[in-house]
C-alpha cells in the first residue's frame, strides 16, 4: 500500500483537496515524497524522465559563458559565487566548472543547494574533484544564505513548486480539486490569482485557464535577497501569462518517460510539474530589485550565446561515439520541436 494514499484518504474524508495540496504531498512529504526518495528519477532506461543534462554538457557550457560575462561586467571580483537551487545530481554545476578556465575559474565558487537525498549522493560523486579543491560546496535548503556577489541559476526548479490549476467557465473561476470519486472542477474564489489572470488578458474565453503557485513569491525572495549584485538565470518549462491563459495550463505527471494529466495517481512514485508563469516570475524578481529582465526560448538562447561555429570544429576531432553524442546534444537543444523549443530561459540583473 502506498503510504501517501492513507494520508490522502484521511484528508479526503474532510472534503475535496485542492490539486496544489495533492502535488505538495506527492513531491515533498518528508518521508514518502517523490523528491525525498533514496533513488533518483533521472535518466533513461528504468527512470521517469531525462533532462538537458543527460544529453550532454552544452547547457552547462553556455551557462558558464553567461557567468563569465557577468563576472566581467562586475569588474572581475576575486570571488564570484554561483548558487544553484534545486541542483539535483550536480551535473549542471559539474559541466559549468569543467567549462571555465583561467582567472574566472579561480574566482568561481559553486554552491549546490538541494535536500533530496538521492541528489546529494549523486552530486557528491559528480562534484568530487571540485569539492576537494573547495571550488564547490553544499548548502542545505534550511541554511541562511549570506549576501554574495555572483549569480543564482537553476534548471527546472520553478516547475516543481506546488501549483493550483484554475479554469474560467464563462461566468466564474473553477478550481481543480481531488474528491473521493476523482478530480473535479469546482467553483471557488481565486483571490489574487483571479486578479492576476484578469489583468493579463484582453478578455477571458470559456476554458481559458492557468496555474497559480502560492509559494513562488517566498522562494523568489529567498533566492534573490542575498544576491547583492549579479545575474539571475532560470531555465524552465513555461510561457508568458497571456499564453498560459490561452492554452489552459494544467498539471502534468511524468512516469517511466510517459506524460499525462493523472496528477492524482501514484503519489510519491511519479514526478508532478506545472508550467512556469514567466511574466509573474519576472514581476516578482523586479520587486526584488532586478532589472533588464527578459526571457526567450532555450534554443534561441543557445544560438545567441554559444559560439557554435567555434565549438563545432573541436567536436569533429572527438572519437566517433563522443562526436555523435555532442551532435545529438546540439540538435536537441537548438532544433524546432525538440527539447530546446519546450523550455525558456529568463535572465535578469541586480545592482
Amino acid at each position: 500500500m502506498n503510504p501517501l494514499t492513507d494520508l490522502l484518504q484521511a484528508r479526503l474524508a474532510q472534503g475535496p483537496v485542492p490539486a496544489a495540496e495533492v502535488m505538495a504531498l506527492g513531491l515533498y512529504h518528508p518521508e514518502h515524497g517523490y523528491y525525498r526518495r533514496t533513488e533518483g528519477p533521472w535518466g533513461f532506461a528504468g527512470k521517469d524522465y531525462y533532462t538537458a543534462l543527460d544529453l550532454g554538457p552544452l547547457l552547462g557550457q553556455t551557462i558558464a559563458l553567461r557567468l563569465e560575462a557577468a563576472w566581467e561586467r562586475l569588474g572581475r571580483p576575486a570571488t564570484f559565487t554561483a548558487l544553484e537551487p534545486g541542483a539535483g545530481r550536480g551535473w549542471l554545476g559539474r559541466d559549468v566548472l569543467n567549462a571555465v578556465t583561467g582567472p574566472f575559474a579561480e574566482a568561481l565558487l559553486y554552491l549546490h543547494r538541494d535536500d533530496n537525498p538521492a541528489a546529494r549522493r549523486a552530486a557528491e560523486a559528480a562534484l568530487a574533484p571540485f569539492l576537494t579543491t573547495n571550488r564547490a560546496r553544499f548548502v542545505a535548503e534550511s541554511d541562511l544564505l549570506e549576501p554574495f556577489t555572483g549569480c543564482v541559476f537553476s534548471n527546472e526548479l520553478f516547475d516543481a513548486l506546488p501549483a493550483q490549476p484554475w479554469r474560467w467557465d464563462g461566468e466564474r473561476w473553477l478550481r481543480e480539486v481531488l474528491t473521493a470519486t476523482g478530480p473535479q472542477w469546482q467553483a471557488a474564489d481565486p483571490g489574487k490569482a483571479g486578479a492576476w489572470f484578469a489583468a493579463k488578458t484582453d478578455g477571458l474565453e470559456p476554458r481559458d485557464g492557468s496555474i497559480w503557485c502560492e509559494g513562488l513569491p517566498s522562494l523568489v525572495h529567498e533566492l534573490a535577497a542575498p544576491l547583492q549584485v549579479g545575474l539571475f538565470l532560470a531555465v524552465d518549462y513555461g510561457e508568458s501569462a497571456d499564453r498560459l491563459l490561452a492554452k489552459g495550463a494544467d498539471l502534468r505527471r511524468f512516469k517511466a518517460h510517459s506524460v499525462d494529466g493523472n496528477w492524482h495517481e501514484d503519489l510519491g512514485e511519479a514526478d508532478l510539474t506545472a508550467d512556469v508563469d514567466f511574466t509573474r516570475l519576472a514581476t516578482l524578481l523586479e520587486g526584488e530589485g532586478l532589472a533588464d529582465l527578459s526571457h526567450m526560448e532555450l534554443s534561441k538562447w543557445i544560438r545567441t550565446h554559444a559560439p557554435l561555429e567555434q565549438w563545432a570544429p573541436m567536436w569533429m576531432t572527438l572519437p566517433t561515439p563522443e562526436r555523435m553524442k555532442r551532435t545529438e546534444n546540439l540538435l536537441q537543444l537548438t532544433l524546432p520541436d525538440m527539447m530546446g523549443s519546450r523550455f525558456r530561459v529568463l535572465e535578469g540583473w541586480k545592482g
